[in-house]
Protein backbone atom coordinates (compact mmCIF):
# COMPACT_ATOMS: atom_id res chain seq x y z
CA UNK A 1 0.00 0.00 0.00
CA UNK A 2 1.34 3.20 -0.54
CA UNK A 3 0.70 6.58 0.62
CA UNK A 4 -3.29 8.32 -0.48
CA UNK A 5 -4.29 4.81 -1.87
CA UNK A 6 -7.82 4.72 -2.04
CA UNK A 7 -9.36 2.25 -0.79
CA UNK A 8 -13.15 1.44 -0.61
CA UNK A 9 -14.23 -0.81 2.31
CA UNK A 10 -17.94 -1.92 2.34
CA UNK A 11 -19.26 -2.60 6.05
CA UNK A 12 -17.14 -0.03 6.67
CA UNK A 13 -18.97 0.98 9.66
CA UNK A 14 -19.31 -2.38 11.25
CA UNK A 15 -17.57 -3.55 13.86
CA UNK A 16 -14.58 -4.92 12.15
CA UNK A 17 -15.20 -2.65 9.45
CA UNK A 18 -14.81 0.68 11.58
CA UNK A 19 -11.21 -0.79 12.68
CA UNK A 20 -10.08 -1.13 9.49
CA UNK A 21 -10.76 2.15 8.46
CA UNK A 22 -8.81 3.87 12.10
CA UNK A 23 -5.51 1.43 10.68
CA UNK A 24 -5.70 2.44 7.12
CA UNK A 25 -6.09 5.98 7.50
CA UNK A 26 -3.05 5.69 10.17
CA UNK A 27 -0.76 3.88 7.87
CA UNK A 28 -1.73 6.99 5.34
CA UNK A 29 -4.77 5.70 2.87
CA UNK A 30 -7.60 7.56 1.61
CA UNK A 31 -10.68 5.68 3.06
CA UNK A 32 -14.37 5.53 0.85
CA UNK A 33 -16.27 4.24 3.90
CA UNK A 34 -19.66 2.56 2.08
CA UNK A 35 -22.70 1.35 4.64
CA UNK A 36 -26.28 0.31 4.73
CA UNK A 37 -26.65 0.79 8.36
CA UNK A 38 -28.30 -2.39 8.67
CA UNK A 39 -25.74 -3.75 10.79
CA UNK A 40 -23.18 -0.90 10.99
CA UNK A 41 -23.58 1.85 13.50
CA UNK A 42 -22.89 6.10 12.92
CA UNK A 43 -21.21 5.71 16.56
CA UNK A 44 -18.52 3.03 14.91
CA UNK A 45 -17.14 6.03 12.58
CA UNK A 46 -18.54 9.38 13.87
CA UNK A 47 -15.11 10.14 15.13
CA UNK A 48 -13.67 9.90 11.49
CA UNK A 49 -16.30 11.91 10.16
CA UNK A 50 -14.77 15.54 8.88
CA UNK A 51 -11.35 13.49 8.60
CA UNK A 52 -9.47 14.93 5.31
CA UNK A 53 -8.50 11.10 4.57
CA UNK A 54 -12.06 9.99 5.16
CA UNK A 55 -14.93 9.95 3.20
CA UNK A 56 -18.14 8.09 3.96
CA UNK A 57 -21.51 6.96 1.32
CA UNK A 58 -24.60 5.22 2.14
CA UNK A 59 -24.99 2.44 -0.25
CA UNK A 60 -26.21 -1.09 -0.28
CA UNK A 61 -23.67 -3.67 -2.15
CA UNK A 62 -26.14 -5.74 -3.42
CA UNK A 63 -26.90 -2.79 -5.75
CA UNK A 64 -24.16 -1.61 -8.52
CA UNK A 65 -21.89 0.75 -7.39
CA UNK A 66 -19.66 3.02 -9.61
CA UNK A 67 -16.33 5.22 -7.75
CA UNK A 68 -12.66 5.21 -8.30
CA UNK A 69 -10.70 3.43 -5.85
CA UNK A 70 -7.30 1.41 -5.99
CA UNK A 71 -8.29 -1.50 -3.45
CA UNK A 72 -11.85 -2.93 -1.93
CA UNK A 73 -12.35 -4.79 1.12
CA UNK A 74 -15.47 -6.03 0.66
CA UNK A 75 -16.49 -6.33 4.59
CA UNK A 76 -20.42 -5.93 4.01
CA UNK A 77 -22.46 -8.63 5.37
CA UNK A 78 -24.76 -8.85 8.98
CA UNK A 79 -22.04 -11.83 10.85
CA UNK A 80 -24.00 -12.74 13.85
CA UNK A 81 -27.08 -15.34 13.78
CA UNK A 82 -29.78 -12.58 15.22
CA UNK A 83 -28.81 -10.59 12.13
CA UNK A 84 -28.12 -12.79 9.63
CA UNK A 85 -31.53 -14.72 10.13
CA UNK A 86 -33.60 -11.43 10.36
CA UNK A 87 -33.92 -11.41 6.80
CA UNK A 88 -31.73 -14.39 5.61
CA UNK A 89 -32.70 -13.68 1.59
CA UNK A 90 -31.48 -10.41 2.01
CA UNK A 91 -28.26 -11.91 3.84
CA UNK A 92 -27.80 -14.52 0.87
CA UNK A 93 -28.62 -11.32 -2.13
CA UNK A 94 -25.43 -9.89 0.45
CA UNK A 95 -23.02 -12.23 0.03
CA UNK A 96 -23.96 -13.37 -3.82
CA UNK A 97 -25.07 -10.29 -5.50
CA UNK A 98 -22.49 -7.91 -3.15
CA UNK A 99 -19.71 -10.27 -4.19
CA UNK A 100 -20.76 -9.79 -7.70
CA UNK A 101 -21.37 -5.90 -7.69
CA UNK A 102 -17.52 -5.62 -6.29
CA UNK A 103 -15.84 -7.93 -8.20
CA UNK A 104 -17.30 -5.81 -10.74
CA UNK A 105 -16.40 -2.78 -9.98
CA UNK A 106 -12.67 -4.10 -9.15
CA UNK A 107 -12.44 -5.82 -12.89
CA UNK A 108 -13.07 -2.46 -14.37
CA UNK A 109 -10.86 -0.76 -12.50
CA UNK A 110 -7.64 -3.61 -11.77
CA UNK A 111 -8.31 -3.21 -8.02
CA UNK A 112 -7.35 -5.34 -5.73
CA UNK A 113 -10.33 -7.23 -3.87
CA UNK A 114 -10.40 -8.70 -0.57
CA UNK A 115 -13.19 -10.41 0.53
CA UNK A 116 -13.98 -11.10 4.26
CA UNK A 117 -15.34 -15.03 4.09
CA UNK A 118 -15.70 -17.14 7.74
CA UNK A 119 -15.01 -20.00 9.58
CA UNK A 120 -18.47 -20.70 8.99
CA UNK A 121 -17.62 -21.95 5.60
CA UNK A 122 -16.66 -25.22 7.42
CA UNK A 123 -19.70 -25.35 9.13
CA UNK A 124 -20.34 -28.00 12.54
CA UNK A 125 -16.34 -29.37 10.87
CA UNK A 126 -15.28 -33.19 11.03
CA UNK A 127 -11.77 -31.66 11.27
CA UNK A 128 -9.85 -29.90 13.84
CA UNK A 129 -8.45 -27.67 14.02
CA UNK A 130 -9.34 -26.61 10.42
CA UNK A 131 -6.94 -26.26 7.98
CA UNK A 132 -7.43 -24.17 4.61
CA UNK A 133 -8.08 -26.95 2.61
CA UNK A 134 -10.79 -28.70 4.67
CA UNK A 135 -14.23 -28.51 2.45
CA UNK A 136 -16.27 -28.27 5.46
CA UNK A 137 -19.52 -30.05 6.74
CA UNK A 138 -22.75 -27.37 5.65
CA UNK A 139 -25.85 -27.92 6.13
CA UNK A 140 -27.38 -25.73 2.62
CA UNK A 141 -31.02 -26.21 3.73
CA UNK A 142 -30.86 -25.03 7.84
CA UNK A 143 -31.70 -21.27 9.45
CA UNK A 144 -27.84 -20.79 9.64
CA UNK A 145 -27.26 -21.79 5.40
CA UNK A 146 -28.27 -17.86 4.36
CA UNK A 147 -24.90 -16.89 5.62
CA UNK A 148 -22.68 -20.41 5.64
CA UNK A 149 -23.56 -20.82 1.68
CA UNK A 150 -23.79 -17.06 1.05
CA UNK A 151 -19.79 -16.77 1.93
CA UNK A 152 -18.97 -19.81 0.34
CA UNK A 153 -20.87 -18.74 -2.75
CA UNK A 154 -18.98 -15.60 -2.76
CA UNK A 155 -15.74 -17.37 -2.14
CA UNK A 156 -16.55 -19.33 -5.48
CA UNK A 157 -17.30 -16.22 -7.34
CA UNK A 158 -13.87 -14.69 -6.53
CA UNK A 159 -12.16 -17.56 -7.31
CA UNK A 160 -13.98 -17.51 -10.87
CA UNK A 161 -12.82 -14.15 -11.57
CA UNK A 162 -9.30 -14.70 -10.51
CA UNK A 163 -9.24 -17.93 -12.85
CA UNK A 164 -11.44 -16.43 -15.92
CA UNK A 165 -10.52 -12.01 -15.19
CA UNK A 166 -7.35 -12.80 -13.91
CA UNK A 167 -8.32 -10.62 -11.21
CA UNK A 168 -6.14 -9.96 -8.36
CA UNK A 169 -8.24 -11.40 -5.34
CA UNK A 170 -7.05 -12.27 -1.94
CA UNK A 171 -10.02 -14.57 0.44
CA UNK A 172 -10.07 -14.21 4.49
CA UNK A 173 -11.50 -16.74 6.85
CA UNK A 174 -12.31 -15.17 9.49
CA UNK A 175 -12.80 -16.42 12.58
CA UNK A 176 -14.72 -15.66 15.99
CA UNK A 177 -13.20 -12.14 16.91
CA UNK A 178 -14.51 -9.89 19.41
CA UNK A 179 -13.51 -6.33 20.65
CA UNK A 180 -14.86 -2.67 21.19
CA UNK A 181 -17.72 -1.50 19.00
CA UNK A 182 -19.17 -4.94 18.86
CA UNK A 183 -23.00 -4.43 18.56
CA UNK A 184 -24.58 -5.03 22.16
CA UNK A 185 -27.57 -7.55 20.60
CA UNK A 186 -26.14 -8.93 17.97
CA UNK A 187 -26.25 -12.40 20.09
CA UNK A 188 -22.49 -13.65 20.09
CA UNK A 189 -21.13 -15.22 23.23
CA UNK A 190 -18.56 -12.43 23.98
CA UNK A 191 -21.13 -9.62 23.66
CA UNK A 192 -23.89 -11.30 25.27
CA UNK A 193 -21.87 -12.65 28.12
CA UNK A 194 -20.12 -8.98 28.79
CA UNK A 195 -23.58 -7.33 28.99
CA UNK A 196 -25.19 -9.76 30.58
CA UNK A 197 -22.79 -10.02 33.08
CA UNK A 198 -22.59 -6.06 33.63
CA UNK A 199 -26.39 -5.76 34.21
CA UNK A 200 -26.12 -8.90 36.69
CA UNK A 201 -28.27 -11.05 34.63
CA UNK A 202 -28.18 -14.67 34.20
CA UNK A 203 -25.58 -16.34 31.60
CA UNK A 204 -27.30 -18.06 29.34
CA UNK A 205 -25.03 -20.83 27.41
CA UNK A 206 -26.69 -23.10 24.60
CA UNK A 207 -25.77 -26.62 25.53
CA UNK A 208 -23.72 -27.87 28.36
CA UNK A 209 -21.12 -25.29 27.68
CA UNK A 210 -18.57 -27.92 26.72
CA UNK A 211 -18.60 -26.42 22.69
CA UNK A 212 -15.32 -24.76 21.93
CA UNK A 213 -14.60 -21.45 20.28
CA UNK A 214 -11.23 -19.35 19.62
CA UNK A 215 -11.50 -15.87 20.70
CA UNK A 216 -9.02 -13.04 18.24
CA UNK A 217 -9.24 -9.68 19.25
CA UNK A 218 -10.40 -7.13 16.63
CA UNK A 219 -6.56 -5.53 16.48
CA UNK A 220 -4.87 -8.55 15.83
CA UNK A 221 -7.57 -9.84 12.95
CA UNK A 222 -7.20 -5.95 10.91
CA UNK A 223 -3.44 -6.46 11.32
CA UNK A 224 -3.87 -10.10 9.34
CA UNK A 225 -6.05 -8.56 7.19
CA UNK A 226 -3.96 -5.84 5.93
CA UNK A 227 -0.74 -7.94 5.79
CA UNK A 228 -3.06 -10.33 3.46
CA UNK A 229 -4.06 -7.15 1.51
CA UNK A 230 -0.61 -6.02 0.51
CA UNK A 231 0.96 -9.71 -0.50
CA UNK A 232 2.20 -9.89 -3.76
CA UNK A 233 -0.63 -11.18 -6.44
CA UNK A 234 0.02 -14.65 -6.40
CA UNK A 235 -1.10 -15.15 -3.10
CA UNK A 236 -4.83 -15.80 -3.43
CA UNK A 237 -5.91 -17.35 0.09
CA UNK A 238 -7.76 -18.40 1.58
CA UNK A 239 -6.20 -17.78 4.51
CA UNK A 240 -7.69 -18.49 8.05
CA UNK A 241 -7.19 -15.25 10.36
CA UNK A 242 -7.99 -16.01 14.17
CA UNK A 243 -6.58 -17.42 17.50
CA UNK A 244 -5.33 -20.84 17.95
CA UNK A 245 -6.35 -20.31 21.65
CA UNK A 246 -9.36 -22.61 21.97
CA UNK A 247 -11.72 -21.83 24.96
CA UNK A 248 -14.81 -24.09 25.97
CA UNK A 249 -17.98 -21.55 26.56
CA UNK A 250 -18.02 -22.43 30.08
CA UNK A 251 -14.64 -20.83 30.77
CA UNK A 252 -15.72 -18.01 28.86
CA UNK A 253 -18.56 -17.32 31.10
CA UNK A 254 -16.93 -17.74 34.00
CA UNK A 255 -13.80 -15.47 33.23
CA UNK A 256 -16.17 -12.63 32.13
CA UNK A 257 -17.97 -13.00 35.48
CA UNK A 258 -15.16 -13.03 37.61
CA UNK A 259 -13.52 -9.90 35.44
CA UNK A 260 -16.76 -7.81 35.95
CA UNK A 261 -17.26 -8.83 39.83
CA UNK A 262 -20.68 -9.78 38.74
CA UNK A 263 -23.25 -11.73 40.64
CA UNK A 264 -24.69 -13.46 37.56
CA UNK A 265 -25.42 -16.97 37.47
CA UNK A 266 -24.80 -19.30 34.30
CA UNK A 267 -28.05 -20.65 32.82
CA UNK A 268 -28.18 -22.81 30.29
CA UNK A 269 -30.42 -23.19 26.92
CA UNK A 270 -31.28 -25.93 24.49
CA UNK A 271 -28.35 -25.80 21.82
CA UNK A 272 -29.57 -23.98 18.49
CA UNK A 273 -29.85 -26.05 15.21
CA UNK A 274 -26.04 -26.63 13.53
CA UNK A 275 -24.33 -24.67 16.08
CA UNK A 276 -20.65 -25.79 15.67
CA UNK A 277 -19.53 -27.95 18.28
CA UNK A 278 -15.74 -27.36 17.95
CA UNK A 279 -14.55 -24.33 16.14
CA UNK A 280 -10.55 -23.77 16.14
CA UNK A 281 -8.77 -21.96 13.27
CA UNK A 282 -4.87 -23.69 11.86
CA UNK A 283 -3.24 -20.94 10.98
CA UNK A 284 -0.05 -22.27 10.04
CA UNK A 285 -0.87 -20.94 6.23
CA UNK A 286 -0.88 -17.28 8.00
CA UNK A 287 1.95 -17.36 9.88
CA UNK A 288 4.49 -18.52 6.91
CA UNK A 289 2.77 -16.72 4.39
CA UNK A 290 1.96 -13.21 6.68
CA UNK A 291 4.45 -13.54 9.44
CA UNK A 292 1.17 -13.09 11.14
CA UNK A 293 -0.01 -14.37 14.43
CA UNK A 294 -2.39 -13.00 17.61
CA UNK A 295 -0.36 -10.68 20.04
CA UNK A 296 -3.32 -9.83 22.02
CA UNK A 297 -4.34 -12.31 25.41
CA UNK A 298 -8.27 -13.07 26.05
CA UNK A 299 -8.00 -11.49 29.62
CA UNK A 300 -6.53 -8.26 28.53
CA UNK A 301 -8.55 -7.99 25.02
CA UNK A 302 -11.53 -8.75 27.53
CA UNK A 303 -10.49 -5.65 29.71
CA UNK A 304 -10.70 -3.32 26.94
CA UNK A 305 -14.28 -5.15 25.49
CA UNK A 306 -15.77 -4.74 28.97
CA UNK A 307 -14.55 -1.15 29.56
CA UNK A 308 -16.15 -0.53 26.37
CA UNK A 309 -19.63 -1.84 26.97
CA UNK A 310 -19.61 -0.43 30.78
CA UNK A 311 -19.48 3.00 29.50
CA UNK A 312 -21.78 1.93 26.24
CA UNK A 313 -24.35 0.67 28.71
CA UNK A 314 -24.24 3.79 31.30
CA UNK A 315 -25.38 5.82 27.99
CA UNK A 316 -28.06 3.68 27.32
CA UNK A 317 -28.58 3.78 30.99
CA UNK A 318 -28.50 7.53 31.57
Amino acid sequence: MHLNTRIAITGGAGFIGSHLCDALIARGADILCIDNFFTGARNNIRHLVGHPSFELMRHDVTFPLYVEVDEIYNMACPASPIHYQHDPVQTTKTSVHGAINMLGLAKRLRAKILQASTSEVYGDPMVHPQTEDYWGNVNPLGPRSCYDEGKRCAETLFFDYWRQHKLRIKVARIFNTYGPRMHPNDGRVVSNFIVQALRGAPITIYGDGSQTRSFCYVDDLVEGLIRLMNTEDAVTGPINLGNPNEFTIRALAETIIEMTNSASVIEHRPLPADDPKQRQPDITRASTTLAWTPTTQLRDGLTKTIAYFDDLLKQIDA
